[in-house]
């Protein structure tokens, strides 16, 4: 049992101050003023900020191999311990369009995998339904549109580790939205040229967020309203965001969560870098490209992006860091135990400073040393 003491955090936007939080059997128990009963063992977090683990639901890699391009246990393993020592204590890996073979060996992985994972959660898959306008750094010769067949064929066996997958919406059909839905399936519009109509009615027909807010889909035009305005101007629709000033402007970043607020969460989008197979990231100063040029994959994580809206975007401290937590868990379902301070929930707890060094790691009970002030 741990008791973390002299920590702030926020509540409801408020700050606390001088508070302790209370861990035993990976869950929080108590979060409190005052003495610590006995049996804990003191964590002195000095004044630093205690806060929700990062939960990213879409990366391709890192610490080492591209998940793509080795979709293996040991990628798997690699990119968790890697991303924890980073802040990022839940996530989805990423697979952008590719063969199917490559789908289906990454579910192999991570069927055999999710046992031991500390904070892997599942599978994204980004394509290969999306539409051929709207590319970006995809290969066009694995793109196509989805058949009922070809998807149960894929995940009848996946047994629930694909979570979440991005769609072009205005080219499916709707025997095949049904399916992925009933498999509990959260279903994200992106690398989409749908109108404000199509837009609409995809959120209407079960997709509860969309891909890379303004990457790989059409600019705002103010006389044809299309994907973004619709996003923008949708109750609750959900939409990630990469912000790293690369891939969208902060100022957009900023914007973005002016209209949106809660419902606007961050990703890293982030890979690494790669020679084999079909996405060759070459590190290009802060962002990732393909040998061509085409912007591909992020370099940062989610501490850095939460540090970006704060510093870049005039994001506030709190809501910068429930949009990478809270709202994650929110759009993945999970919710009832992650992404919150609260009693009740999974440990999964970080140490920040006030200038957003990364401390100390808490995964649900398991410690991981950043660094002592």
């Amino acid at each position: 049992m741990i008791a973390i003491t002299n920590c702030k955090f926020f509540k409801e936007g408020r700050l606390v101050n001088n508070a302790a939080v209370l861990i035993a059997d990976g869950l929080i128990t108590e979060i409190r003023e005052g003495e610590i009963p006995e049996g804990y063992r003191i964590e002195d977090a000095h004044g630093a900020y205690v806060t929700p683990g990062f939960i990213d639901l879409q990366i391709y890699g890192s610490g080492g191999n591209l998940f793509s391009a080795y979709p293996t246990v040991e990628t798997l393993k690699q990119m968790d311990e890697h991303l924890i020592s980073k802040g990022t204590t839940g996530f989805l890996a990423c697979l952008a369009t590719n063969s199917l073979d490559v789908f289906a060996a990454a579910i192999v992985a991570a069927k055999a995998y999710r046992p031991e994972a500390k904070g892997f959660l599942g599978l994204h898959l980004e394509g290969p339904y999306l539409n051929p306008k709207r590319l970006g750094a995809h290969p066009e010769k694995y793109v196509h549109k989805a058949t009922l067949e070809e998807l149960k064929s894929l995940l009848d066996d996946a047994d629930g580790v694909v979570r979440m997958m991005t769609l072009a919406p205005e080219l499916q059909d709707e025997e095949v939205i049904r399916y992925l839905l009933d498999q509990g399936i959260v279903l994200s519009v992106g690398h989409s040229d749908a109108n404000y109509e199509q837009a609409n009615k995809a959120f209407a027909d079960g997709f509860t967020t969309s891909t890379h807010l303004f990457n790989a889909m059409p600019a705002i035009h103010h006389r044809n309203p299309n994907l973004p305005a619709a996003i923008l101007n949708h109750p609750t629709a959900m939409a990630s965001i990469i912000a790293d000033g690369a891939h969208v402007d902060f100022a957009m970043v900023q914007l973005s969560y002016k209209m949106m607020k809660e419902r606007l969460f961050l990703i890293t989008d982030a890979v690494t870098a790669c020679n084999v197979g079909p996405y060759q990231h070459v590190l290009n100063g802060d962002r990732f490209v393909m040998p061509d040029g085409t912007i591909s994959g992020s370099n940062i994580t989610l501490r850095d992006a939460v540090s970006n809206c704060v510093n870049h975007c005039h994001i506030p401290l709190h809501a910068a860091l429930d949009m990478a937590s809270v709202q994650p868990a929110r759009v993945l379902g999970i919710d009832d135990s992650f992404g919150e301070l609260t009693t009740g929930k999974t440990a999964s707890l970080l140490l920040l400073s006030d200038e957003f060094v990364l401390q100390k790691v808490f995964v649900a009970g398991v410690e991981h040393l950043i660094s002592i002030n």
